[in-house]
């Protein structure tokens, strides 16, 4: 009897735990056009996803702005030190150069791919340099699998997501862009 209850108590138990982690690993992004539920990846990219807690966390991304984005292939934000519209240190020209106070995380690139809505940490051409940007898929984009940290995934409002103010010319280049409202935990 006393086994019983012991198994059942951790069945219980493990139960719980994995629906709290659930909930954990589930994010809003609130754009202009409504909200966007995105669904982050722990189990793939540990680093990246505890580093996108993170500044979300301390609000570092509110009020970030999409400085790249093509038509047909990506929506790029997350530069925490010149592409916030909401500080002093805010210029829409040095807006992609920037990154957070934290250390640049190592690359776990995984066969994970990057379809729509997927989203996966910018860098350099150096593979370790990714810190705080990120992009989100408007298209399957093979061509970067296995090449850049896929981290997460939009599950909720992709369509809020299409709706971002287009860049011009082959960069993406957007003038008065639009940007995140806020990124918080569900």
């Amino acid at each position: 009897m006393i086994k019983r209850v012991i198994v059942i108590f951790i069945f219980i138990f493990i139960l719980l735990n994995k629906q709290t982690q659930a909930k954990e690993d589930l994010m809003i992004l609130k754009l202009k056009d409504g909200d966007v539920i995105i669904e982050l990846f722990n189990d793939i990219a540990p680093n990246h996803v505890k580093r996108f807690k993170q500044l979300a966390n301390e609000k570092k991304y509110d009020g970030v702005v999409f400085h790249r984005v093509i038509d047909g292939f990506m929506a790029q934000t997350g530069d925490v030190e010149f592409g916030n519209s909401n500080l002093e240190s805010y210029d829409i020209r040095r807006a992609g150069t920037g990154g957070s106070k934290y250390p640049n995380l190592k690359a776990e690139f995984s066969d994970t791919p990057h379809d729509r809505g997927t989203l996966s940490m910018a860098r350099s051409s150096n593979v370790d340099s990714a810190n705080s940007q990120f992009f989100i898929c408007f298209k399957p984009a093979p061509f970067l699998d296995r090449q850049y940290t896929v981290f997460g995934k939009v599950i909720k409002g992709m369509e809020f997501v299409d709706l971002i103010k287009r860049g011009e010319g082959s960069n993406g280049e957007v003038s008065d862009p639009d940007k995140i409202i806020s990124l918080s935990a569900k």
